[in-house]
Order: structure tokens, then C-alpha cells, then sequence
């Protein structure tokens, strides 16, 4: 069992935080599958531009608890104003993030870019941490680049100043989204520490999870890209972990009923108009195997009404259907 300062979680399996990804609605889904833990887009530590519709929904909370939100920012009090804001609109807990390597974000000093800055890492961690009562926790990458990769100094520091979890994605910024993730490291960085690490990166599968578990020693596994458009990925580590055996994988028809429901959220969250745009990413990642050569994404992203893409989903998954069953015969 995890357990995150009061927190015990009921699942090894989390999800990673995704600016434009982790909205309400997905996180909804992603616990309704089994994440053991689910944490809000990114938010900027700067409180006075919060006032804005984006900010409003990225800072909204689920019923299920315990309720986490992503922190960014480089300035120490900005950083502890924005953790205790956060607190006061219902947080449980508080995840910093120094692992995006978005160039926005770095050139503002902060995600990653942080890394290089061992003393400025230390002053935001310590000024957060002594700023709430709940506990923060903190996501990192092995580095700044292929030659900095101070991941493991970085995680001591962290230990030392209260974060009571850490999530490692096994790559330096440099390396961004390219090459292997660097799962040595990652359990280099578990041995050296006593609070609950979560490995991250390139785990898209259930197998891979228990490889990544049994490998680095790490006490959970964060998903990021692998639960876009298969958040039943969380239901098949869960159960590839307690029984052994590789789960049964998901329907057609499942794969159309969740697709479905995460329409209709996304189109009452944002509003039908804002809705649809987002609707079509989700659609995509869904139908990355059924439509390997997006004929039927390329129709779905020029649809402009939701009853529209819920109608085009539905005429879509029955010519599927009858495709497989001449296939068949």
C-alpha cells in the first residue's frame, strides 16, 4: 500500500499530470478505471492570473479524494502562495512540477529547467512544504541534459525537505519525449530514498508496468501518454499485478461506450463549442489501432455539434462491426 502522508492509495498505478490531458473529465474516467491516484493539469504559480476560465477548470476538484494539484513557477513565495491557494480550494495535496520540458515553461526558469539550480530547488520545496499542511509531493526528470543528470542529488534534497512522494521520469529535458526512458536511474534514485517513488515514462501496457515495478523497485508506476484514449489501462495493471495473468483487452463495443461518455463529459464541462475541439483529440488517441489511417478522424474533427460527433462515433463503431464480421464469414 502507498500511503501519502494520510493518504493510502488504493492502487500502484497513478496518473501523470498533462497540461491540455488531466482535465476533470479525464480524471474522472481514469479513477472510474482504477488509478490510485489522479493529478490536475499544471497550474502557474502566479495566483493574480488565476481569474480566468482556463485556470478555473484546470483548479476544478472531484468528489474522489485525495484531490491533487500541480504547482509551476521558480519564484519560492509565488510558489507557497499559489500551494496555499490551492489548500483553501479544497487540494489534498500539492505536486510540484520540475519535470516539464515544454520551452515555455523552461523559460520562465521553471519545470525542469529548475534542475540546473540545485539551491532554488531547495528554497521552493522548503517554502511550499512549510506553507500547507497537506502533503506535497514533487515530479522530476534524471537531469537537465545527458551530461547533468543530478536526478539523484535532486531527489535526496526533495527527502530532506519534506516532499513525501516523487514521481521520476526517466529522462533528462534533453532528451524530451525521445530515446528510452532511463529505468536505471530511476532505481538508483528508489534505493537511495525512503518516501514512495513512482516511475515514469514509456509505460503503455500492463506488462511493461510489472517489468517497470520489478525492475526499479519503484513503489508505483505513473502513467502518462499510455492512458491517452485507454484509460482502462489502469484496470489492466491492477489486475495484471494481483493475478499474473494479462487481462482480456478491451471491446469494441467498450471501447464506444467509453468513447461515448467522454464525449458528453468533455461537451458539458467546456460548453458544446470548446467541447468539440477537445473532443477531437480524445477521439483520435482512442482510435489510434481501430483507424490506423485516420480516414474517419480527418470526417470527425470538421463535425460542428456534439450530437454530431456522438452520431458519427455510433455510425462509425457499426460499420466497424459489420467490417469485422464480413471479415469473418
Amino acid at each position: 500500500m502507498i500511503q501519502i502522508g494520510p493518504h493510502k492509495l488504493p492502487a500502484r498505478a497513478v496518473l501523470a499530470p498533462m497540461a491540455g490531458i488531466t482535465d476533470l473529465p479525464f480524471r474522472r474516467l481514469c479513477r472510474e478505471f482504477g488509478a490510485g491516484l489522479t493529478v490536475s493539469e499544471m497550474v502557474i504559480s502566479d495566483t493574480t492570473l488565476w481569474d480566468t476560465r482556463k485556470s478555473h477548470l484546470r483548479l476544478a476538484h472531484d468528489d474522489n479524494t485525495p484531490r491533487a494539484v500541480q504547482i509551476a513557477g521558480a519564484d519560492p513565495q509565488m510558489m507557497a502562495d499559489a500551494a496555499r491557494r490551492c489548500a483553501d480550494l479544497g487540494a489534498d495535496i500539492i505536486d510540484i512540477n520540475m519535470g516539464c520540458p515544454a520551452k515555455k515553461v523552461c523559460k520562465k526558469a521553471a519545470g525542469s529547467a529548475l534542475l540546473r539550480e540545485p539551491e532554488l530547488v531547495k528554497d521552493i520545496l522548503s517554502a511550499v512544504v512549510s506553507a500547507v499542511d497537506i502533503p506535497v509531493t514533487l515530479k522530476i526528470r534524471t537531469g537537465w541534459s545527458r551530461d547533468q543528470r543530478n536526478g539523484n542529488d535532486i531527489a535526496k534534497l526533495a527527502q530532506d525537505c519534506g516532499i513525501r512522494s516523487l514521481a521520476v521520469h526517466g529522462r533528462t529535458r534533453e532528451c524530451r519525449y525521445m530515446g528510452n526512458a532511463e529505468y536505471d536511474t530511476i532505481a538508483e534514485i528508489k534505493q537511495a530514498l525512503d518516501i514512495p517513488v513512482f516511475a515514469n515514462g514509456d509505460i503503455c501496457t500492463a506488462e511493461q508496468a510489472k517489468h517497470v515495478l520489478d525492475y526499479t523497485g519503484a513503489n508505483g508506476v505513473m502513467i502518462g501518454r499510455g492512458a491517452q484514449g485507454k484509460p482502462w489501462i489502469f484496470r489492466e495493471i491492477n489486475e495484471y499485478l494481483a493475478t499474473g495473468v494479462l487481462p482480456t483487452p478491451a471491446t469494441s463495443e467498450e471501447i464506444k461506450q467509453v468513447l461515448l461518455s467522454h464525449l458528453g463529459a468533455l461537451h458539458r464541462f467546456y460548453g458544446e463549442h470548446n467541447g468539440l475541439r477537445i473532443a477531437r483529440k480524445h477521439c483520435a488517441w482512442y482510435l489510434q489501432e481501430l483507424d490506423p489511417t485516420a480516414g474517419f478522424r480527418g470526417l470527425f474533427n470538421r463535425l460542428e455539434s456534439a450530437s454530431a460527433q456522438q452520431d458519427a462515433v455510433h455510425r462509425y463503431f457499426e460499420q466497424h462491426e459489420r467490417n469485422l464480421q464480413e471479415a469473418a464469414a
